[in-house]
């Protein structure tokens, strides 16, 4: 009787353990591990097929000046008008992440993890293959998107010169802001990839949320950026060089420190630290 007592009672202790785990959030391991194995699929994919998604994602991107842009043309000028037009922002990271396209400063964090995990001459080349595939084709997606805004009667003259506004913002800091706020705007963004695996029903969210900062605090994000920049350049209303010196480059830089310093490898050294405490231990 006794021991049939205690059966059913460790199978209580059992059950409610169980109801406790999947209602916890999960380990920082856990979602190590997740982002581990993502990493690894994209690091198997041909240059071919991250071109094709990368151009698909480039393109998409526009998407966030496109949004930001009409929506501040017709909202009425007043302090608040930022705080509203910049949720059009989040529109091209939406279309691309939930989507599965290939976004440069999403791969600062997703395929460093198996080099960090395995750091050899080989893993390295292939991240820098998937870095380089990845971002030329963003890059040549938003040059299109840029080119047809400027060059043809889509959009009404006003709301391009509302595009032409936000390339202008983009462009004004000078190298050294646009590189400082680039760190910032990588470290948000790897940080968000970091959320996603198990954010569930608020994927959605937590892409608005944390995309929506970038956009309002004016972070440089260097796709989405460059949308902005190359169709100011199309425009006529700057040089290429100013645009690819004063905006790509120090905003490349910048998202490659903040995603892979800030997020990346902070998170891999938390897990590594914990995996060598339970060796220690055991």
């Amino acid at each position: 009787m006794n021991s049939t007592i205690l059966t059913t009672s460790q199978s209580a202790t059992a059950q409610k353990e169980q109801e406790a785990k999947k209602r916890s959030a999960p380990s920082s391991k856990v979602i190590h591990k997740a982002i581990l194995l993502e990493g690894r699929e994209e690091l198997s994919r041909s240059s071919g097929a991250l071109f094709w998604s990368g151009l698909a994602a480039g393109l998409a991107m526009g998407l966030s000046m496109i949004a930001e842009g009409v929506m501040t043309h017709y909202l009425p000028d007043s302090p608040w008008r930022p705080l509203v037009a910049n949720l059009g922002y989040s529109l091209g990271f939406l279309v691309v992440i939930l989507g599965r396209q290939q976004l440069f400063t999403e791969n600062t964090l997703t395929p460093i993890m198996p080099l960090l995990e395995r750091r050899t001459w080989g893993n390295l080349r292939n991240v820098l293959r998937l870095w380089g595939v990845v971002l030329v084709a963003n890059l040549l997606g938003c040059l299109a998107l840029a080119l047809a805004v400027a060059h043809t009667d889509v959009f009404e003259p006003a709301i391009r010169a509302e595009f032409a506004h936000l390339g202008e913002q983009a462009l004004a800091p000078g190298f050294g802001i646009v590189l400082l706020r680039g760190i910032f705007a990588g470290w948000l963004i790897a940080l968000m990839v970091w959320l996603l695996p198990y954010a569930e029903t608020g994927r959605i969210w937590v892409i608005i949320i944390m995309t929506y900062v970038v956009g309002i605090c004016h972070f440089s994000h260097v796709i989405a950026g460059s949308a902005e920049v190359f169709t100011l350049a199309a425009s006529g209303k700057a040089s290429w060089g100013h645009v690819l010196g004063g905006f790509v480059v120090p905003a490349l830089l910048g998202n490659i420190l903040g995603g892979v310093v800030l997020v990346a490898a902070l998170n891999h050294a938390q897990v590594a630290a914990d995996d060598s405490d339970d060796t220690a231990a055991d």
